[in-house]
């Protein structure tokens, strides 16, 4: 049954080999389309490259997320305006409706106390999107916990026009994704499909195979006037061969595909 959601495969999920890989492995298994997480890898930094690898396989690009990892913190460039604006071109360029950014590190001061007003800049200048700010998690080591992220890893604390529903994240924050879906309401343009087991880290589980009520989410979508796509982002870097990670994403786009396609009693 096809979804009147699009499900998409998220470029991470297939790491460690490249972002030519998701493009071969969504049109294989059905997907509707990609999302390309700008990383390191070349490709996934030229808007060119991305377009052949789609015309190639079939496959659009319905989703960039914004190179705002650690390890990407000088991919386009250490300004991270530049890797926003970049990103939001990106987007445009492939005709995909939804820029995923996180909220600033707290080291990143300037672009932290402008964050919400350069949204605003970026949007105006690209009408067409929607850039959505992701929900992320705190920290927990050696018995200590602290939040990398300013003013905070939960955004509707702030409040942005759109978000995206990272439901590993909420996992890792001891946050049930039901809840955080309510306090995004309206604003939420975006799911991030993965699973945890809430054991204080972030770990991108297959849905289904973590505590998180991803069935549940996925089911009340329609009754919350959701317009947006899914994106699987899980992690098979553990994968002891490419007919593994291949099942897994399998499993993952069967789950969103079923779920999707049994809206809630109240919502049907």
């Amino acid at each position: 049954m096809t979804s009147r959601v699009p499900v998409l495969l998220s470029s991470s999920s297939v790491f460690p080999e490249r972002t030519a890989a998701a493009f071969q492995l969504a049109a294989a298994l059905g997907y509707d389309g990609v999302e390309v997480m700008v990383w390191t890898d070349a490709v996934s930094q030229d808007a060119g490259a991305l377009r052949g690898l789609s015309q190639h396989y079939g496959v659009p690009v319905l989703s960039v997320h914004t190179p705002c990892l650690l390890v990407t913190q000088r991919v386009w460039s250490p300004d991270p305006w530049e890797r926003l604006r970049r990103s939001a071109e990106m987007a445009e360029t492939l005709g995909a409706p939804t820029v995923v950014v996180h909220p600033p590190f707290t080291w990143q001061r300037d672009y932290a106390r402008r964050f919400r007003e350069g949204l605003d800049e970026v949007s105006g200048r690209h009408p067409g999107l929607r850039i959505a700010v992701e929900n992320m998690y705190p920290v927990r080591m050696a018995g200590r916990q602290f939040v990398p992220y300013a003013p905070g890893w939960d955004p509707t604390e702030t409040g942005y026009p759109a978000y995206t529903l990272d439901l590993s994240h909420c996992a890792a924050s001891h946050t049930d994704s039901m809840e955080m879906a309510d306090r995004m309401g309206a604003a939420l343009a975006h799911v991030h499909l993965g699973d945890g087991t809430g054991e204080g880290r972030d770990e991108h589980l297959v849905p289904g195979r973590g505590t998180q009520p991803c069935a549940e989410l996925l089911r009340s979508l329609a009754g919350r006037g959701f317009t947006g796509s899914v994106a699987v982002e899980v992690s098979t870097r553990g994968a002891r061969s490419r007919a593994v990670r291949e099942a897994d994403l399998r499993a993952a786009l069967d789950f969103a595909r079923q779920h999707l396609g049994t809206p809630s009693p109240v919502d049907a």
